[in-house]
């Protein structure tokens, strides 16, 4: 094992870094900080940094979908400092072919976020008043941005007057933001839209799939913005159809001018796209009317794309198949179901979807978004420490583990180079 030190920080590695300044073992060892367990990967396939949150995931030779997988035997030759450092979730994997990754070890953890969203409209209004109610002492603020300016006042008025004279609670200020101002922030969430179907015009479709050509266009333009502004932060999507548009943000922010990429944009762990969180809720919803499925909320997982490709399990202890797939088309209906009574189905994505998950995020707590798992964005159960993102790895049963890879595929096959 070779020892370095960078900036103050400790960076390991299996092999030799010759423009590395070497440090001893001890020293190494003595540190109080985040240790950087240095990797070679391809950027296209791998993220740039995440959580080293058991001994398997150190010094990886690739990512992919086994990543969802409990490894069954778990052997290493590491140091037991080492190993204890793990534990305590203070080593991040750190991929040195991304031409800035030093970024990672200059990065610092933000202890109150400042939130900014882009797109008011039914989303982004609801998701607002979420974060405002909900936001409290974990949010600095919340800008809000939208084309129409006159719905940016609109907003900044009327968030800023919910208020309870009884709690003794702070409540974050909401301010607008000028165009310029939208990556000023530690979280950025896009929830701009077009070409949202008229209600009547679903036709058993996945109306998510329907906005993606507008919504690329878009999200295009902030991605470029983000690559010129050299953002830090997060970029979270809450538009549909926010996997493949977590892609499309990764690809164009990455690409020079002449179309090839050269990873100096937004890294791959810097994407996460929130649309899974309501399909788990959604899940809840139906469990409780049948009865074999009582006990979703609590042993249950959802897998996958916020549409098509969704996987969902009855329980990861006592995987049914036929229960799953029950639950799977109920969830999927869901969205269709409201639309046929005469509404847009908002309220529950902006809530269980955005709002919720997001403040879990910035809290470090579990919760369901979209991350980057070898070269696609797969949603899975998640959490996000100051060493990186740890993904949930779990003892998946091997008919389940099928369903999952056959998603993660599907997904993959959708958006190539």
């Amino acid at each position: 094992m070779f020892y370095y030190k960078l900036k103050g920080k400790i960076l390991i590695s299996p092999v030799e870094y010759r423009e590395l300044s070497r440090i001893s073992e001890s020293e190494a060892k003595n540190s109080k900080g985040l240790i950087y367990a240095l990797t070679r990967l391809n950027p296209l396939k791998s993220r740039r940094s995440f959580s080293v949150t058991d001994p398997s995931l150190i010094f990886l030779g690739e990512e992919g979908i086994h990543l969802l997988q409990k490894p069954r035997k778990i052997s290493s030759n590491l140091p037991f400092w080492l190993k204890e450092k793990i534990k305590e979730k203070r080593v991040t994997s750190l991929n040195t072919e991304y031409p800035n990754w030093q970024e990672v070890i200059a990065y610092q953890f933000p202890i109150s976020w400042k939130i900014n969203i882009v797109g008011l409209g039914d989303v982004g209004g609801t998701l607002l008043i979420g974060l405002r109610l909900l936001g409290g002492k974990h949010l600095k603020g919340i800008g809000i941005y939208d084309k129409d300016p006159k719905r940016v006042k609109r907003w900044e008025w009327e968030a800023n007057q919910i208020f309870d004279p009884e709690v003794i609670q702070t409540y974050p200020e909401v301010y607008a933001l000028k165009e310029k101002e939208i990556f000023d922030c530690d979280l950025l969430v896009f929830c701009a839209t077009v070409g949202v179907p008229p209600l009547g015009e679903e036709q058993e479709k996945d109306v998510r799939f329907s906005q993606f050509e507008g919504n690329s266009k878009i999200i295009s333009e902030y991605a470029q913005e983000a690559r010129k502004k050299s953002f830090k932060g997060i970029f979270a999507i809450v538009s549909d159809p926010v996997d493949l548009l977590c892609k499309t943000v990764f690809w164009v922010s990455n690409k020079n001018k002449k179309g090839d990429f050269d990873f100096k944009g937004l890294a791959a762990e810097q994407i996460r796209g929130y649309g899974l969180g309501v399909m788990f809720a959604r899940a809840v919803y139906y469990s409780k009317l049948i009865p074999q499925t009582s006990n979703y909320y609590k042993e249950g997982r959802v897998f996958g794309p916020h549409g098509q490709g969704l996987v969902i399990a009855n329980s990861i202890k006592n995987y049914d198949k036929k229960l799953s797939e029950l639950l799977t088309y109920y969830t999927l209906q869901a969205n269709l179901e409201i639309r046929r009574i005469g509404f847009k189905p908002y309220i529950a994505p902006a809530l269980s979807s955005a709002c919720l998950p997001l403040i879990a995020t910035i809290r470090g707590k579990w919760h369901y978004s979209a991350s980057f798992i070898g070269g696609v964005f797969m949603g899975a159960k998640n959490r996000l420490h100051p060493s990186g993102v740890e993904i949930e790895r779990l003892d998946i049963p091997p008919d389940l583990e099928e369903k999952i890879k056959k998603s993660y595929q599907e997904l993959d096959n959708i958006y190539q180079c």
